[in-house]
């Protein structure tokens, strides 16, 4: 056998491997998938054939393991037989007529109920929520659970495991969980969790990574849930991590960024659902059902109540069979009557999220989207970028919150009576490949605070005009659009 006829049958057998990938791709790839994301994966499949193909194996799909997703449906049969009957929801003023719907949509997907008699504050300022968890730990008679994405261990969060480490030598159970991936990247990592075994808390991490312990699955899929509860009696959910407000990292102190958020301090039955989640998550990273900690609670309220507010937990995620989430914000975008107020950090919405704003534009609806003057994160920056002209010409209203400060806080209101607070941003990651928790809340009080909210935003922002945009340099728009093509590979 000669080198010629040799290097003759590699080419050949490497352009017959790559015709293959190519034909299978073709029928594996948009099974079950969105043509937008299927299109984005043939694309790099048929450019890069061998490289797109090994990236897709690795990341293509975005569901848990099987055993993971059958806990999952094990545990949410568990909810509905918990919570039947609790729904303790007055009809005392008329519901709009849509929401009986949206109420039933939620429950159908996430098992939680809609209940009543629960009150929330609104938190905006970053010390201030840690203050509050801290008071609420100092109380604790019988358990903490601690679920967040980023928990780490830094000046400014010292206080929050100080008040944990008293509850554990008061002989409160303190049970944490925190996201594998998100903290193994944080500074301090090793730090905290030396912290978390000195003082004796129970801890987990959740959707490891770790092949060598049989532990694996996409590596991107991450749970992002953030929330505190205590005693079943005291709940805190919403965007913010346990972390420096700068996230100890050096770049972001170079440019000096800061990220405003907001946190909803529950009171009352809804706090018996966060618990319900974090038992979920509990038992899906560790096989212990925390049964006595998941039966329901008197509501016990340790402030006066302010209003009462009707609410319901909604739980997203690859663990379930349909982005409840998406569910959600599109049943409540097509419903809105009057208006639509968007605050999210990160918004690259998909095809049905945007159809659903510009529907709402052409029926009347007032559209206003708050989003950050810059951004951390380089990739996701530019493919928001990329639908602001689209969103502009519509008729949607931007406003740029200013530099230096990040806005991560996650809501939005409908109308003048509901609206949905959690950790979950309006875009493709959020909807398929993290773990979220949103609350989507009933009652005018709530939603007019949350419209003081909104307003404070406006006096810290800047409106993104079409004059402004349309002198955006050729550079910017080349990355914009390359952004937005990889938005879409999920």
């Amino acid at each position: 056998m000669n080198a010629g006829f040799l290097t003759s049958a590699i080419i050949i057998l490497g352009l017959l491997i790559d015709f293959v990938i190519r034909v299978i791709a073709i029928i594996v790839v948009p099974r079950n998938r969105r043509p937008q994301s299927a299109t984005a994966w043939l694309l790099a499949i048929n450019f890069i054939p061998y490289v797109g193909a090994l990236v897709f194996l690795l990341i293509g799909s975005y569901k848990l393991p099987k055993n993971r997703r059958d806990k999952q449906a094990q545990i949410n049969q568990f909810i509905v037989d918990q919570t039947e009957g609790m729904e303790r929801v007055r009809r005392d003023r008329a519901w709009p007529g849509w929401f009986e719907q949206v109420v039933r949509l939620n429950r159908n997907l996430g098992s939680m109920p809609l209940v009543g008699g629960s009150s929330a504050q609104i938190i905006t300022e970053y010390q201030q929520s840690f203050v509050e968890m801290i008071h609420a730990v100092d109380r604790a008679e019988r358990f903490v659970h601690v679920e967040f994405y980023i928990f780490a261990l830094d000046s400014m969060t010292e206080p929050f495991f100080d008040a944990l480490e008293r509850a554990v030598r008061r002989g409160v159970i303190v049970r944490v969980l925190l996201d594998h991936v998100a903290n193994l990247r944080t500074r301090g990592y090793r730090n905290t969790l030396r912290r978390l075994d000195a003082m004796g808390a129970q801890w987990q991490l959740m959707l490891p990574i770790r092949p060598l312990r049989g532990q694996y699955q996409r590596p991107d899929l991450r749970n992002h849930r953030k929330l505190v509860v205590v005693d079943g009696e005291v709940g805190f959910m919403g965007s913010q991590n346990v972390i420096d407000p700068g996230y100890n990292k050096r770049s972001n102190e170079r440019r000096c960024l800061v990220w405003k958020e907001l946190v909803l301090r529950l009171e009352g039955p809804a706090v018996a659902g966060l618990n319900a989640i974090f038992i979920t998550d509990w038992y899906v990273e560790t096989d212990e059902l925390l049964a006595r900690e998941a039966s329901a609670v008197e509501p016990v309220f340790l402030a006066p109540p302010r209003e009462e507010i009707d609410c319901q937990l909604v739980p997203s995620g690859p663990g379930f069979p349909h982005e409840n989430n998406l569910r959600l914000f599109l049943a409540l975008l097509y419903y809105a009557q009057e208006r639509i107020i968007i605050t999210s950090p990160y918004f690259v919405p998909d095809e049905s999220i945007l159809a659903a704003i510009m529907t709402a534009i052409e029926r009347g609806v007032h559209v206003e989207l708050f989003v950050s003057e810059i951004a951390d994160q380089w990739l996701v920056y530019h493919a928001q970028r990329s639908y602001y002209e689209q969103l502009l010409e519509a008729g949607v209203i931007i406003w740029m919150y200013r530099a230096p400060v990040i806005l991560h806080a996650k809501h939005f209101t409908i109308d003048d009576e509901v609206a949905v607070v959690g950790s979950s941003n309006m875009d493709i990651r959020s909807f398929q490949l993290n773990c979220e928790i949103s609350l989507m809340v009933r009652g005018k009080h709530f939603v007019d605070e949350l419209r003081e909210v909104e307003q404070s935003y406006r006096e810290h922002s800047r409106q993104l005009t079409k004059e402004e945009w349309a002198q955006q340099p050729v550079r910017s728009q080349i990355a914009d659009n390359l952004a937005r093509l990889t938005s879409a590979l999920q």
